[in-house]
């Protein structure tokens, strides 16, 4: 139940209608729970506050939230259209999930709301002497805050949807996948057995993409039946008819029910970029192909992100003490994600679409030079496999003998000595 209640959480700040709605309510709970301080002693206390004042204030501020709102809303689809057009369609969630943003349009909403039930409460005589102060000076709290808000949101709305802050957006939700990835690469199971290929096949029930899995759930079935219960299927593995998730097998042979075990996989018709850091190595190499593109034609995005995916793809040392510290689920186990599988999508279009340029080309076989002398001998193994790709791409694409040499003399140079 786990994962999934944390897939709905993180769908529900891809919503935009959910914190304007949850600010809406909280604000018509204010407005009308401002009459409180009529019912006891210090409303005897407090100033005379003419009702003309409030309300000729909540007048001003209600037709100023609404259109102020609307221009929120304007300016956010404009940038996140423009995160389709000069970025990639697959960071569109992170941008969505701007907490800037969506504070700022909740506060205008917010606002509105107050101001006009506040004001139908006040024409109507629902405020005493206590309630009107009570109102006032919530009303210019309100108003303060709206001003804070809208100063700090301009300078977030001309950088959300730019190129720069796209690609930031995706770096920063890569490292936190690969960093997950790192502390725990069996997903609190244990590494795969060649002993647990034989058993009952487990097939998920659509067409899409496996966005989580309940290891913990796994355990408890697998515990509970006695059985051994091998994970084929990671976040971001595509699912197909016939192609299997998992494979269960039981320690006395007896029937076994796969129902369990199929529920504990969380699929989606998307991939996330939560617990599958090849997603993000997938947008970001789009985000470079695109700009390579001779529509674009914006090498130096591309080699920014070729410093960001060799930032991204070296392995930083784990101690024990930053590993999860968990008892290991020993009847689950999970295949690790391919270092080969990672570089394919972080290189693979930069490398093709950047091939007839020398630049692209020296940058990259320095990049997987200095990736093929990591310390994970599986990095290395995959990046001298694509720095001899990606010299072999140069060789077809580049005509000039010297820009040709060039990356060749980058090749030589990063390779490893006999």
């Amino acid at each position: 139940m786990y994962p999934r209640l944390k897939q709905l959480l993180l769908s529900i700040r891809e919503r935009l209608w959910v914190k304007p709605l949850v600010v809406s309510l909280l604000s018509i709970g204010a407005a009308l729970l401002s009459s409180a301080l009529d019912a006891t002693v210090m409303g005897w206390h407090v100033p005379e506050v003419s009702r003309e004042s409030i309300e000729d204030l909540l007048k001003i501020l209600a037709a100023s939230m609404m259109g102020v709102a609307t221009f929120a809303v304007a300016s956010m689809v404009a940038a996140y259209s423009a995160t389709g057009n000069t970025a990639t369609p697959r960071a569109f969630p992170l941008v969505v999930a701007d907490d800037v943003s969506q504070n700022a349009l909740s506060t205008f909403v917010g606002a509105f709301i107050f101001s006009v039930v506040a004001l139908i409460a006040l024409m109507n005589g629902y405020y005493g002497q206590a309630g009107r102060f009570s109102l006032f000076a919530l009303t210019l709290a309100v108003l303060a805050f709206v001003v804070f808000t809208f100063t700090r949101w301009v300078d977030s709305i001309a950088r959300l949807g730019r190129l720069g802050s796209v690609v930031a957006k995706v770096e920063q939700a890569t490292a936190a996948a690969l960093e997950r990835y790192r502390r725990d690469p069996a997903r609190g199971g244990v590494p795969p057995n060649p002993g647990w290929t034989e058993g009952e096949p487990v097939f998920g029930d659509m067409v899409g993409y496996v966005q989580d899995i309940d290891t913990e759930a796994l355990q408890q079935h697998a515990e509970h039946k006695r059985l051994r219960i091998a994970v084929w299927a990671i976040p971001g593995t595509m699912v197909l008819p016939g192609r299997a998730v998992a494979m269960v097998s039981s320690d006395d042979g007896g029937a076994i029910d796969t129902a369990p075990v199929a529920a504990a996989f969380t699929m989606g018709p998307v991939r996330k970029y939560d617990h599958d850091p090849r997603f993000g190595l997938v947008a970001l190499g789009e985000i470079a192909g695109r700009a390579l593109s001779p529509a674009v034609n914006d090498p130096g995005t591309a080699i920014g992100i070729i410093t960001t995916l060799t930032r991204l793809l070296s392995s930083r040392p784990v101690d024990a003490e930053e590993r999860e510290h968990k008892t290991p689920h020993d009847r689950v186990s999970v295949v690790p994600v391919s270092a080969r599988d990672m570089f394919d999508d972080a290189f693979t279009a930069i490398a093709r679409d950047g091939a007839g340029l020398v630049e692209i080309g020296v940058l990259l076989q320095q990049a997987l030079a200095a990736l093929g002398s990591d310390s994970d001998p599986a990095i290395r193994a995959a990046a001298r496999a694509h720095a001899d790709l990606a010299l072999a791409r140069a060789e077809l694409a580049l005509t000039l003998p010297q820009d040709l040499a060039a990356v060749r003399q980058a090749a030589t140079a990063g390779a490893p000595s006999k």
